[in-house]
């Protein structure tokens, strides 16, 4: 008897609770079609496919068309998918990214010798040979009316201001700067992104360094270049030379955006340290 009666109180309490949960899950339910017939609320789908069409409308005229053609066919899917399903949230962080970056955007650069001589003065002292290349480029690009696929590599033992004076190159240009480090780096997915279907995909670093700053031309710093890494993941080196070569960077392939980016418009300074020193001096003479 005492176990049948502790058996009818669990079901009885199940009951109540499950019973409860379902009449809260219908109210709600109503209550979402009441505000969706009144115009008050829309479903989820339908306010994420608003946010990305209304993320792109302006970009639409400057944004290359295979890359509209993939936000179309991807936002037509996301309106037959299940919010439930794995690939929704999928294909709903793949349009974030893909509406995300500044697709056509650059900022205005200046190509003012005697502007970026003030500024280079301004922010270090000394380093004239360095301060002289640095001007011959730019000098350069005023000439051509475009400084894109300039790499300039720096090197020289911590703390002499490397990092720092690509930080006024961008202020000299008028550009935006973006630092990342590849020391220590082993995989190559960090350059190139990884796949969709793996759990916790990103893009890589060029494709996050594009959405941080807003601007499809800004000055990147890659640091400390001579302490990549290798692994079982492959060899970051190898996938540098796609990322820097300005015959390649043209129609450089994310993994995970899986559509070409054209990365010429950008500016790289690439920083070595003293231990390469001599590696660095045969590559630039070369």
């Amino acid at each position: 008897m005492e176990i049948s009666k502790i058996q009818e109180s669990i079901a009885k309490a199940i009951e109540e609770k499950i019973s409860g949960e379902q009449r809260r899950y219908l109210l709600n339910e109503q209550l979402k079609a009441i505000k969706k017939e009144l115009g008050l609320e829309t479903d989820d789908k339908t306010a994420l496919t608003g946010k990305f069409r209304e993320r792109i409308e302006p970009k639409r005229e400057k944004c290359p068309p295979h890359i509209l053609q993939v936000i179309d066919e991807e936002l037509a899917k996301l309106q037959l998918l299940e919010a439930s399903s794995s690939e929704f949230s999928v294909t709903r962080n793949y349009l974030d990214w893909l509406t995300a970056l500044p697709w056509g955007e650059y900022s205005d650069e200046n190509f003012d010798v005697t502007r970026a001589q003030k500024i280079l003065d301004e922010d270090h002292y000394g380093l004239t040979d360095v301060k002289e290349r640095i001007l011959e480029f730019i000098a350069v690009g005023k000439l051509r009316g475009t400084s894109q696929g300039k790499i300039i590599c720096l090197s020289g033992p911590p703390g002499v201001g490397k990092t720092s004076i690509g930080r006024s190159i961008a202020r000299a240009l008028n550009r935006k700067f973006f630092r990342f480090s590849v020391g220590g780096l082993a995989d190559v997915a960090e350059i190139k992104g990884h796949r969709r279907t793996y759990i916790g995909a990103m893009p890589g670093r060029m494709v996050q360094c594009l959405k941080n700053v807003g601007t499809a031309n800004p000055l990147v710093l890659t640091d400390e270049i001579d302490k990549l890494g290798r692994g079982h993941a492959g060899d970051p080196a190898s996938a540098l030379l796609e990322l820097l070569d300005p015959e390649q960077n043209a129609n450089f392939l994310d993994h995970y955006l899986d559509v070409t980016i054209d990365l010429s418009k950008e500016n790289d300074n690439v920083e070595f340290s003293s231990e390469s020193l001599d590696w660095c001096v045969a590559i630039t003479a070369w």
